[in-house]
Parts: structure tokens; C-alpha cells; sequence
């Protein structure tokens, strides 16, 4: 007996770890598709809107918001069993965090360096990810009892 439990043991990790790592693939496809709109809309913000490159961060947030929330809601948590609402308040505090290291982190890199804003965007963007991509995992999406 104790030999069996030690192989569905060994099954349950390997289920978990490739449940896991689908995971991990669908918040990067979901993470990289709303990066870019993020950037997509920051940018054309300011190259055809006029706006100053930290009001189009905030648009540029606020539009990616609603495409990182239904595709992680949908595709990198599904299953989680976590209702609508309280995984997108949780989520959008998660989000709204990041947007906050976000922003900082790019004006200061605005002000320090002579960098062009869209690049540096880019580098800001990537940094957050790993952070959201944890909360969200352990917070956001955790089933509650």
C-alpha cells in the first residue's frame, strides 16, 4: 500500500506541475497580448492624441486592464473557482499595484534618462509582469473556501 500511494503521489505532482506550467504559458500569451495594447494605445496616445507619455500610460493601463482581466479570468486561471467579482476586485487592486510601480518607475526613468519614452515603456511593462503573474496566482485567483 504505502508503494501505491507513493506513485499517486508522483502522478498528482506531475498533473500539477503541468498544470502549472500551462499556467505559466497562457499568463505570458495573455501578459504579452496586454502589454501590447498597453503600449499600442500609450503610444499612438501620445503620437497622435498629444498627450504627455504618463497621461498615455494611464490609457494605455486602463484599455489593458479589461484585456489581461478576461484572459486571465478565462484562460490562464480558469478552473480557479474564484467568483467573477471578487477575482476581478482582487485582480484590479493586483493591477492597480503594478500600474503604481508602473508609473513610478517610469517617470523617474523619463526623468533620468534621455531614452525614448516608448522604449523605456517597453522596459517598464516587462519588469511588473513577474509580480502580477505571483499575486495573481496566490490572490486573485485562489479558490476561497
Amino acid at each position: 500500500m504505502h508503494r501505491i500511494d507513493r506513485r499517486h503521489r508522483f502522478t498528482h505532482s506531475s498533473f500539477l506541475f503541468k498544470r502549472q506550467r500551462g499556467r505559466v504559458a497562457w499568463f505570458i500569451v495573455v501578459g504579452c497580448a496586454a502589454a501590447a495594447v498597453h503600449w499600442s494605445v500609450a503610444t499612438a496616445c501620445v503620437a497622435l492624441g498629444g498627450l504627455a507619455p504618463l497621461q498615455a500610460n494611464v490609457a494605455g493601463w486602463l484599455v489593458a486592464f479589461a484585456v489581461s482581466f478576461s484572459g486571465h479570468h478565462f484562460l490562464s486561471f480558469r478552473g480557479h473557482g474564484s467568483g467573477m467579482g471578487r477575482a476581478a476586485l482582487r485582480f484590479f487592486a493586483i493591477s492597480a499595484g503594478g500600474f503604481a510601480i508602473n508609473e513610478a518607475a517610469y517617470a523617474l526613468l523619463l526623468h533620468w534618462t534621455r531614452a525614448r519614452y516608448d522604449i523605456l515603456l517597453a522596459i517598464v511593462l516587462v519588469g511588473v509582469a513577474g509580480l502580477t503573474y505571483l499575486l495573481s496566482r496566490h490572490w486573485a485567483f485562489l479558490r476561497t473556501q
